[in-house]
């Protein structure tokens, strides 16, 4: 098949796949927000994430080679996949902002309620269920970067590969 129908053939598959995906991510937050009464915060990392991953994929698709390019007009898989890790990478970038182990001006602070010690059940339920952006500003960074994980598939190993060596150079100096 030529190169601009395998081209065509992978835009017309992102653009139903991103619609599917992204309903579905609409759906399950509206059900949640609706019955539940509760935003949930990681579903909107992970929908972000996705959508980063699909625009990601589309912008690449006419410098990708040949075999690449054939293989993605083959597979709805693989035009799935790179969003599903860019959804994964916006839910580990979250984790990374609650755990301040990514912190500045530039990144979202969080309202994260008391955790007692022991950890029990309900101290499970409440971050899960109580932990959210701490301003309205907050929130637009989390989607901003949640997006931009899922865009840039080098950013979050990147972050942990950093966080990992600074951990390991803190314990060798302590």
């Amino acid at each position: 098949m030529p190169r601009d129908a395998n081209i065509l053939k992978v835009t017309r598959r992102l653009i139903l796949m991103t619609g599917a995906v992204l309903l579905c991510v609409v759906l399950v937050f509206g059900v949640t927000l609706a019955f539940g009464k509760h935003f949930m915060v990681s579903w909107v990392c992970f929908g972000c994430g996705l959508l980063g991953g699909f625009i990601s994929l589309q912008q690449r698709l006419k410098r990708v080679r040949d075999a690449e390019l054939e293989l993605l007009s083959r597979s709805w898989f693989q035009i799935v996949l790179v969003p599903i890790y860019g959804g994964l990478f916006a839910l580990i970038l979250y984790v990374a902002f609650l755990s301040q182990i990514v912190t500045g001006a530039l990144f979202p602070q969080f309202y994260v309620p008391a955790f007692d010690w022991p950890p029990n059940t309900a101290n499970a339920q409440a971050f899960f269920r109580d932990t959210f952006p701490a301003s309205g500003a907050d929130l637009a960074k989390l989607l901003f970067w949640s997006l931009i994980a899922g865009f840039s598939e080098r950013m979050v190993p990147q972050i942990i590969g950093k966080s990992g060596s600074d951990a390991g150079g803190a314990h060798d100096r302590g």
